[in-house]
């Protein structure tokens, strides 16, 4: 097959004159533009600072007002060139429903960080139960909250189901009430097991005096009189002091001569008339 040159160079020439134009036009458009989206986004960022929005939500809004804008002026360009935008918008919602349907769960988790960065169920730092776990906060993603439990293990939930489900936030109040049952048995005398424990907990540190710790007969059980001791402590202190606690508790009992009975079971034995 032979190739006119002259033929070549003249088409080649042709479209040159018609859409280089255009082309630099719109390099330059979009060099400009893209110029434009920064400075918009930083502007905008930086009202959103002087506001007391959460950190992690400042950048959430910054990365999505940047990738807005960059599609708008992506297909503003494209116009001008001569492209035509109407099928490619049409080829891209169809392709963003196909990718939303595909992806109904992580949009569920994406609206789930959404919505608790919105209305701060929770912050970090917080010591919540949820989804049957109990932790403290250590971030908040987009698509997943991250808690550290007591065993200090990374526990990671959707944020979709975070948001579907109920969530005690054990921080909000700045106090937590620390619920411990401790028996003693029934031959033990009540007034002095109270006593006892009060004494235990007024010389802790870390229980508030406001509310005040409180200790009573909570259930006369099978085996135990069974006290219910309630001290109130920071978020912060809330393991510290139930467990130091129990095992005080149970020392300062034993010292005091009030026992706490073993647990115990009654076995009943059938003869069987051979």
């Amino acid at each position: 097959m032979e190739i006119n040159i002259d033929e070549t160079t003249s088409k080649v020439m042709g479209m040159l004159v018609e859409y280089g134009p255009k082309l630099l036009l719109a390099i330059l458009l979009l060099a400009i533009g893209l110029r434009v989206v920064k400075l918009l986004v930083k502007v905008t960022m930086k009202g959103i600072a002087k506001t007391s929005t959460d950190e992690t939500l400042r950048r959430f809004l910054g990365n999505l007002l940047s990738w807005v804008l960059k599609v708008m002026l992506f297909i503003s360009v494209a116009s001008m060139v001569g492209i035509e935008t109407t099928s490619f918008v049409a080829v891209l919602g169809a392709a963003g429903l196909a990718v939303g349907l595909a992806l109904q769960g992580t949009l569920a988790n994406f609206s789930g960080g959404v919505l608790c960065l919105l209305f701060k169920p929770y912050k970090v730092g917080d010591l919540i139960s949820a989804q049957g776990e109990l932790g403290v906060v250590k971030e908040i993603q987009i698509f997943t909250t991250i808690l550290t439990s007591p065993q200090n293990k990374t526990i990671i939930i959707p944020n979709g189901a975070m948001m579907n489900g109920n969530i005690t936030n054990l921080s909000a109040e700045g106090k937590t009430r620390i619920d411990l049952t401790i028996g003693i048995s029934y031959d033990g005398d009540i007034r002095k097991a109270k006593q006892v424990l009060m004494d235990i907990m007024e010389a802790d540190g870390r229980v508030l005096k406001d509310p005040a710790p409180f200790v009573g007969v909570s259930e006369l059980g099978d085996n135990a009189v069974n006290l219910a001791v309630r001290p109130w402590a920071a978020p912060a202190d809330y393991w510290g002091v139930y467990f130091d606690t129990l095992e005080k508790g149970k020392l300062a009992l034993d010292e005091a001569k009030i026992g706490i009975p073993f647990p115990q079971m009654d076995v009943y034995v059938k003869q069987v008339a051979h």
